[in-house]
Parts: C-alpha cells; structure tokens; sequence
C-alpha cells in the first residue's frame, strides 16, 4: 500500500505527479527544484541559493513523511553545469551528518523553469507507521 506525502512547505506538484510516495518505510521522493514554496517562483538565478532552496524543499518533504533528511539513503542531483559541483558538495555538508547518503550526480541540458539544479532521492524511515 502506498501512501501520498503532500506538504505546504514545499513546492506544490507542477504536473502528473506527488511530492513523495512513501511505501512501507521508504519513501521515494520526487525531484525538487529551487522554487520558494508559498511563491512557486524561483529563489534566484544563484546556483549556492539555488541548491539551499532545493534542500529546504527536501527537508521540508522529509519531515512531511515523518523523518528527517539524514533519513534520505540515495541523493540524485541533476545540474546544468557540472563545474558547481564543488558548491554542491559544500551547501549538501550543511544539511547532511554522516555517514552520507548514497549519491549521484550527472550533467544535463536543461531542467523545468529553466533552474540550474534539481535533486530527488530515497529516504528509509526507521519506524513503519
């Protein structure tokens, strides 16, 4: 049976989608982008606020489903420009503690609204419920 996560304090769904799909004690979360929630506009054409906005989003989805994002056990970044992968790696350290998730991180031509970042990933929760 599969449960769908909804939260206001996230980007709503902009299309045939939910914003994550938690079955038993994993929840599959959808990719977000760096939309500020109660606006559904882009936070700003920075990639460092960009990849916080888009973290936020996470955590915000990840509390929603009842863990936290330390509970997410896969990370997968789509980026436009694969040069900001140092700054991923420093804004993820801020919302992250070890041991760190899973992760994968590939270079594409273009993402919705045109943003320079999204990220989706697998979260396991340690209590079904």
């Amino acid at each position: 049976m599969k449960t769908i996560i909804s939260t206001n304090n996230a980007p709503s769904a902009i299309g045939t989608y939910s914003q994550a799909v938690k079955v038993n004690n994993t929840v599959y979360l959808s990719g977000q982008i760096p939309l500020i929630p109660a606006t559904m506009t882009v936070v700003s054409e920075d990639f460092a606020e960009q990849t916080h906005q888009v973290f936020k989003n996470l955590v915000a989805v990840c509390e929603a489903a009842g863990g936290n994002i330390n509970d997410m056990v896969k990370v997968n970044i789509f980026m436009i420009d694969l040069a900001n992968f140092a700054t991923v790696n420093e804004v993820m350290s801020q919302y992250f503690s070890q041991p760190y998730p899973a992760r994968a991180a590939v270079q594409v031509s273009r993402l919705p609204k045109d943003v320079l970042i999204e990220i989706d990933g697998v979260m396991e929760l340690s209590n079904v419920g």
